[in-house]
C-alpha cells in the first residue's frame, strides 16, 4: 500500500480553534513568515505553510488533536505549535524546522491545552502557557529541546493568563497577561527559576487578549476584550496610559516608546478580526477573520483584497458539473459556493442566511444548480450569477436531505428528513410534484439515478436502500442491513451498487435481485460518510469519521492508496470527470483537493 499519494493541495481553509474545527477562530493564528514569501496558519491538527505568490502549500503533520496556537521565531528558522487534548492528558508542543519541514522535538509538560507560545528575540528560549486547567508557564531551551523551569502563570487571586509575549531585546524577559493579570517575568538561568512581578493597573480591570512589547522593551502594549489598549511600563511595572478615550486613541508623548496612535483610517472586513500580521516593513498587512476570510491590505493605498475564503461551518456536499474538472460546487450552512480548481479560488457565493444546504447537484445542461435545504425547500440557481431561478416550497414536510437530477433535466428526485422520496416534474416555467414514494421511515441520505433515467437508488438512515422504478413508481428491490446507510453508488455498468454507513462496512449488491455479493471492512473506526466511483468502474473512493481518504480497487476489494490530511470527519468526496482530482470535504469546513494517483 502507498500512503499519502502524489501531491495534496489544501484548497481552502483558515485557522481554527475549537474541537468542532470551525476555521478562523484562533487568535493570532495567521502569521507572515519573516522571509516575506510565506504565510502560516493552523487547520485542525495540521499546520499549513503557503507560498504567497504561487499559493503552493506544505503541511506539517504531527499533532494528535486540534492546533490551538502557533508562533514563528524571529529569524524564521523555527515554528512552534501547541494543541488541545482531553482534560488531564498531556498537550504537546511541537518544534519544527521551517526549511526542512521536519519535526525537531515534541515538548510535553502542559495538560489539557496550550494557550500561548512565544520565542525569545534570539531564539534561545520558547515560552509556553498552559490553558485554564493547567495554569502554568514553562520556559524551554530551544537548543537542548528541554524545559528549563516553570511556574504558575498567575497569582491565586487573579484570573487565568491567556497570552505570553516575549521581550524585543532581552531573551530572559517576557510578559504573561489575561483576566485581571499582567505579569513581567525574568529568567534566572543559573538557578533555573523564573520570577514574576505583578503590574499595577489601579482601579482598572480588564481581560487581556493580545500584547506587544515596544522595540526598546520599556513598554508593553496590551489589547483588551473591551476594545481598549493599556500601556504598561515594564521597568516600574505601572500602567501609564490607556485608550481610546472619547472614540479615539489618546496620544502619549514618550521618548522611549511609540505613543498610542490616533485613528485616521479604517477598513471594514467580513467577520471579527482574529489575526493581524505584517509582511516586511508593514508595507502589506494580512488580516484573518472568524468568517474564514484572509485579506491582504496594501498599507499605502489602505485597500483590502480578499485572497482566501472558505466555509465557516461543516461542508455537506460537493459536486462537479458534467464533463469538467475545472469547476465544482460545495454547500454548507448559509451558502453554496462554486470553485475554480486550476487557480484554487472561489468564483461564486450564493447566500441564504440562517439556512443550511444539505445537498446540491448540477443539471446536466449546465443551466442551474439545484439544492436541498433544511427549511423544506428546493432552490434552483443560475450557476454563472447565482440568481434564484425558482423555489419549490414545502418540498418536504421536514428538511430536504438529498437531491439528484435526471440526465434529461426534466425531473428532480428529492429525499426528506421524514423518509419520503419525491419526484418533481421540471418544465421551463413550471415545477410540480409527480409522485411520492413512502417506504423509507427515516431521513434519506443519498440518491443516485441510473443513466437511462428509469431507475434510482436511495439510501436511508433507517437501514434500507431501495431501488425504485421511476417510470411506474414502484419499488424494485429493498436492501436491508444493520446500519445507517450514508452513501450509495451505482457501478458504471449498473449491474451492481455499493453502499456504506455507520457499520463501517462496504457492501456490494446485485441490482437485479438485491442479493449481497461482497462485504469489506471499510474503516477500523467511525462511520463511512462519502463514496464515489470512477467512470470506468475500476476504482472507488471512501471517506468518513477516521479522517482518511481511501482509494479502492473495485474488483480486488483492496485499498491501494490512503490520503492523510483531514482533521475533521469527512462528509462527502468526489472523483472529478477525467480522474484528474479527488475532492473531499469535512465537518471542520475544510476542502481538500487531491491529485489522482498514477495507477499505471
Amino acid at each position: 500500500m502507498q500512503r499519502c499519494w502524489g501531491e495534496v493541495s489544501l484548497l481552502l481553509g483558515l485557522p481554527d480553534l475549537s474541537l468542532l474545527s470551525v476555521p478562523g477562530h484562533i487568535p493570532c493564528g495567521l502569521i507572515c513568515h519573516p522571509d516575506k514569501e510565506h504565510i502560516l496558519y493552523p487547520l485542525g491538527c495540521t499546520v499549513v505553510i503557503q507560498e504567497l505568490d504561487s499559493k503552493k502549500q506544505t503541511f506539517l503533520h504531527g499533532h494528535t488533536n486540534n492546533v490551538s496556537c502557533i508562533v514563528v521565531s524571529r529569524n524564521g528558522m523555527y515554528v512552534a505549535s501547541g494543541q488541545v487534548t482531553f482534560m488531564g492528558f498531556k498537550a504537546d508542543i511541537i518544534l519544527w524546522d521551517f526549511q526542512t519541514k521536519e519535526l525537531l522535538a515534541r515538548l510535553s509538560l502542559h495538560k489539557g491545552r496550550i494557550e500561548g507560545l512565544a520565542f525569545s528575540p534570539n531564539n534561545l528560549y520558547l515560552m509556553s502557557l498552559g490553558g485554564q486547567d493547567d495554569g502554568s508557564v514553562v520556559v524551554w531551551q530551544v537548543g537542548k529541546r528541554e524545559a528549563v523551569c516553570g511556574s504558575p502563570a498567575s497569582a491565586c487571586r487573579a484570573g487565568s493568563a491567556t497570552i505570553v509575549v516575549c521581550s524585543s531585546c532581552r531573551d530572559e524577559i517576557f510578559v504573561t497577561a489575561g483576566n485581571g493579570t499582567i505579569r513581567v517575568w525574568e529568567l534566572d538561568l543559573a538557578n533555573r527559576k523564573i520570577y514574576p512581578t505583578e503590574c499595577q493597573t489601579g482601579q482598572l480591570r480588564r481581560v487581556i487578549t493580545c500584547g506587544k512589547m515596544a522595540d526598546d522593551d520599556n513598554y508593553c502594549y496590551v489589547g483588551t476584550s473591551s476594545g481598549d489598549v493599556l500601556k504598561v511600563n515594564t521597568n516600574n511595572k505601572l500602567m501609564t496610559d490607556y485608550g481610546p478615550q472619547k472614540e479615539k486613541f489618546s496620544s502619549v508623548s514618550s521618548s522611549s516608546a511609540k505613543p498610542l496612535p490616533s485613528l485616521n483610517r479604517k477598513i471594514q472586513v467580513q467577520g471579527a478580526v482574529t489575526s493581524l500580521t505584517c509582511r516586511g516593513q508593514s508595507h502589506q498587512i494580512f488580516v484573518g477573520t472568524n468568517e474564514c476570510q484572509i485579506y491582504r491590505i496594501n498599507y499605502t493605498a489602505f485597500k483590502e483584497e480578499l485572497i482566501t475564503a472558505c466555509h465557516k461551518e461543516a461542508v455537506h456536499d460537493i459536486v462537479f458539473p458534467l464533463g469538467t474538472s475545472d469547476l465544482f460546487a460545495t454547500c454548507s450552512k448559509n451558502d453554496i459556493r462554486v470553485w475554480h480548481t486550476p487557480k484554487n479560488r472561489e468564483l461564486l457565493r450564493i447566500v441564504i442566511p440562517n439556512m443550511t444546504c444539505h445537498a446540491i447537484d448540477f443539471m446536466r445542461d449546465g443551466k442551474s444548480i439545484i439544492s436541498a435545504w433544511n427549511d423544506g425547500k428546493i432552490r434552483a440557481f443560475m450557476p454563472e450569477t447565482g440568481r434564484l431561478m425558482y423555489v419549490i416550497n414545502h418540498a418536504h414536510s421536514l428538511e430536504v436531505t438529498a437531491i439528484a437530477a435526471t440526465s434529461d433535466c426534466k425531473r428532480i428526485i428529492s429525499g426528506g428528513g421524514e423518509g419520503q422520496v419525491r419526484v418533481w416534474e421540471i418544465g421551463e416555467r413550471t415545477h410540480k410534484l409527480g409522485e411520492v414514494l413512502k417506504e423509507h421511515t427515516s431521513a434519506v441520505s443519498c440518491i443516485k439515478i441510473k443513466k437511462d433515467d428509469r431507475e434510482c437508488v436511495t439510501a436511508s438512515l433507517d437501514g434500507t436502500c431501495i431501488i425504485w422504478d421511476i417510470v411506474r413508481f414502484v419499488r424494485k428491490q429493498m436492501i436491508l442491513a444493520n446500519t445507517l446507510f450514508k452513501c450509495v453508488c451505482y457501478h458504471p455498468e449498473e449491474y451492481q451498487i455499493i453502499t456504506s454507513g455507520t457499520d463501517r462496512r462496504i457492501a456490494y449488491w446485485e441490482v437485479f435481485d438485491g442479493s449481497a455479493v461482497r462485504e469489506l471492512e471499510g474503516s477500523v473506526s467511525g462511520s463511512i460518510n462519502g463514496m464515489d466511483i470512477t467512470s470506468d468502474g475500476a476504482y472507488f473512493v471512501t471517506g468518513g469519521d477516521d479522517h482518511l481518504v481511501k482509494l479502492w480497487d473495485y474488483n480486488e476489494g483492496a485499498v491501494t492508496h490512503v490520503g492523510v490530511g483531514h482533521s475533521g470527519n469527512i462528509t462527502r468526496l468526489k472523483v472529478c470527470p477525467g480522474n484528474k482530482y479527488i475532492v473531499s470535504v469535512s465537518a471542520d469546513g475544510a476542502i481538500l483537493l487531491w491529485k489522482y494517483p498514477d495507477l499505471h
